[in-house]
């Protein structure tokens, strides 16, 4: 039975959630479809949690709020939503369910009894409402304190400077030798010295962080006893994850302490964010929050009241809707203002530019709002520029402030060296992919380079297996992609074979070299410079063990790779000509050559006919930098020397000639991707012209000091 406390008053809308004012707690929620809401306090029983109801009886702008007094932070709490029950409508109001609210700053709790949190009885599109309590089987919202620990000067690291580093807060720290144990796989497992040490000496700029918002597993998986382990499946958009606490309920205190303990390291903070799905799931899906809510203003429904899915996740957000621009500007605002956030990196964002599930349109409702608000529009924005619809994939296609996950270079950059491909594609790739992004008005930075990722082949796997084996995630080896356009090097998985594990080591230095040394923004798939292994598993979404877990024991072959991959980053970092913000346009330099100029094997520049010889497997790219366009910090223009990088994806050996003297009175090797750690077997200068050999696979970069001119 609800009630209406006489010492309870009417509040205000905005900003929705709940928020400590006045002696009390002000609450507001948003469902334009309720004809009464009932806000619940939940406290602990002898046997069962205990409630209160409170009718709010305020509603403006379709919100309903008021202003409970004598409540405090650490407070317990819900919704049930009166109204009608259409379901053909996809209007599903149900009181018998405890729903979380979509605002909530912490959210507590899992879902237990999976009938208890459906709203429907028998059919999802026919049946009648549930009538089981879910009460005890739901997340709950808590009230969360304002304020608190700072989160440190932002480092506002400069685009073509930054190498992103992509990992997962649980599986990043779980087995860090050095981390205390109960800290192992939290935010302040993230925090720890030793953690922050090998980001810094790797050389990275920024961590992406898989979805670090409060999720929820799918049934499917609850019912065989498993986790949705990437987190993929938000039930929270603005409170972080529970889990992912040192102690419980105290969540957001922790995440600000990782932040400002990165922030002190000079990294930036990326979040993995996922505003195209929840985890609520398709029309037969447990009913947790938007769905009881006001799921018209949430979802894409279809005429019968059905879930559009776009996603692949069994529902889609409806970027369209006001409600959802809302929630998700207000959600983005506020990891990026109060808990320090330096840039987000959206999942499925082509979902997100899809207005009432039409066609994709870049300037849409939702992802405009992004990119004009005052605070986000300051920060660093990345599209994942596609979605489960072959409408959806757009790379290339995000407005001039978004960069984007760039599968093209992914996918160019692995034919070329699993020898699939000649050069022409990939060129376009190391230069920064002007065809993609300069129509746009975009920098060579908005293309994320990446050879691998959380979804897919780690670096080791790519080089050491044909096909996926994920027999371990319970669904038959039937998910993960097929396309994995990887190359087991003779051997599928593990192998002794010393050939094979040398051809493997040198295909990984390759993929790692073509990756840093192109223009663009790099980004590092965590544990691939330490040979981490999936086992041949490219989908382990589900599982939460050695599977998934970065792996820090010491071998050979890791130190190697982690050598060369810092390496790599301290090369980049030195050169600016390697990183520079603006794209080659062919203009001349006071080298008198172009900007940038490509080789053939002989030494002579590729001509139109060459480019479409489909049987070439060599390249040279020369990179003039008398004239490097990147900056200093003070805006200044900064020389530096030229580049060639020789790169040659056939297994034979090749004789190669330098070019001539006009671009550069000798050349230096500095890296060899044929040598466990790039150190080159000689560092003498080489004579422009020079005649030489370079063996198979393998790449190779020189400069050509700058003279005084």
């Amino acid at each position: 039975m609800s009630h209406t406390d006489p010492r309870t008053l009417p509040g205000h809308p905005f900003p929705l959630g709940a928020h400590p004012e006045a002696g009390g707690v002000r609450f507001a929620v948003a469902s334009s479809v309720a004809e009464s809401v009932e806000l619940c306090l939940v406290g602990d029983g002898d046997d069962a949690p205990v409630e209160q109801r409170i009718e709010l009886t305020e509603r403006t702008f379709g919100i309903w709020h008021a202003l409970v007094p004598g409540i405090t932070p650490g407070q317990r709490y819900g919704y049930r939503v009166h109204g009608p029950w259409e379901p053909g409508r996809g209007i599903r109001c149900n009181p018998a369910k405890l729903l979380v609210d979509p605002y909530a700053r912490r959210i507590t709790g899992t879902v237990g009894d999976l009938a208890a949190v459906r709203a429907h009885r028998g059919d999802a599109l026919t049946g009648a409402p549930s009538r089981l309590d879910s009460r005890g089987s739901v997340p709950l919202s808590v009230v969360a304190a304002a304020g608190g620990s700072a989160t440190g000067a932002r480092p506002d690291v400069p685009f073509e400077e930054t190498v992103v580093y992509e990992l997962h807060v649980r599986g990043f720290t779980k087995l860090h030798p050095e981390v205390p144990k109960h800290q192992r796989g939290t935010y302040l497992g993230m925090a720890h010295p030793a953690v922050i040490e090998h980001l810094v000496r790797l050389g990275v700029t920024a961590v992406e962080l898989l979805p670090v918002h409060s999720h929820s597993d799918e049934p499917m998986l609850l019912r065989s006893g498993r986790h949705n382990y990437w987190g993929y499946s938000t039930l929270g958009f603005l409170a972080p994850h529970e889990g992912y606490a040192c102690r419980p309920g105290h969540e957001v205190e922790e995440f600000r302490t990782m932040v400002a303990a990165l922030h002190a390291a000079g990294i930036e903070v990326i979040l993995d964010v996922v505003y195209n799905h929840t985890c609520e799931g398709g029309v037969d899906g447990p009913t947790l929050s938007m769905r009881g809510l006001d799921a018209p203003a949430y979802y894409l429904l279809d005429d019968a009241g059905r879930d559009i899915d776009l996603t692949g996740c069994g529902n889609t957000l409806d970027p369209g809707s006001p409600t959802v621009v809302r929630l998700v500007t207000d959600s983005m605002r506020y990891f990026a203002t109060e808990l320090g956030v330096d840039g987000f990196r959206l999942d499925l964002a082509s979902a997100l530019g899809r207005p009432r599930g039409g066609a994709f349109d870049p300037n849409s409702t939702l992802l405009t709002a992004i990119t004009t608000d005052p605070v986000l529009s300051n920060r660093k924005l990345i599209a994942e520029p596609w979605d489960a619809t072959g409408e959806g994939y757009r790379v290339g296609g995000f407005g001039g402030q978004w960069a984007e996950w760039n599968g093209r270079f992914r996918d160019g950059a692995r034919d070329f060296w699993r020898g699939a491909t000649g050069p022409r594609d990939l060129a376009y790739r190391l230069s920064g992919s002007s065809d993609l992004y300069a129509g746009s008005g975009r920098r060579p930075w908005a293309s994320i380079n990446f050879i691998t990722a959380h979804d897919g082949f780690t670096l080791r796997d790519l080089v050491s297996y044909d096909h996926k084996h994920n027999q371990e995630n319970g669904e038959h080896n039937r998910d993960g992609t097929d396309d994995n356009r990887s190359w087991n090097c003779g051997a599928e998985g593990e192998t002794g074979d010393p050939t094979v594990l040398a051809l493997r080591d040198r295909q990984a230095r390759n993929l790692l070299g073509t990756l840093l040394l192109s223009t663009g923004t790099p980004m590092l798939c965590a544990g691939d410079e330490r040979w981490r292994t999936q086992h041949g598993n490219n989908n382990p979404y589900c599982l939460d063990n050695h599977t998934s877990w970065f792996d820090w024991a010491v071998d050979e072959r890791a130190e190697d790779l982690l050598a060369f991959t810092r390496r790599l980053t301290a090369l980049r970092a030195e050169s600016p000509a390697l990183r520079q913000p603006h794209f080659f346009d062919g203009r001349p330099t006071r080298s008198g050559e172009p900007d940038l100029v490509w080789f053939r094997a002989d030494g002579e520049v590729m001509t139109d006919e060459d480019w479409f010889d489909e049987g070439n497997r060599t390249l040279g790219m020369w990179i003039d930098g008398s004239e490097c366009l990147s900056r200093n910090r003070d805006g200044e223009l900064v020389a530096d020397d030229s580049w060639l990088l020789l790169l040659h994806s056939g297994p034979d050996a090749v004789e190669l000639t330098l070019p001539s003297q006009r671009y550069g009175e000798c050349f230096v090797p500095v890296l060899d991707s044929g040598t466990p750690r790039g150190v080159p077997a000689a560092a003498d200068p080489l004579s422009p012209g020079k005649a030489m050999v370079l063996t198979g696979r393998t790449l190779l970069l020189l400069r050509a000091p700058r003279t005084n001119q």
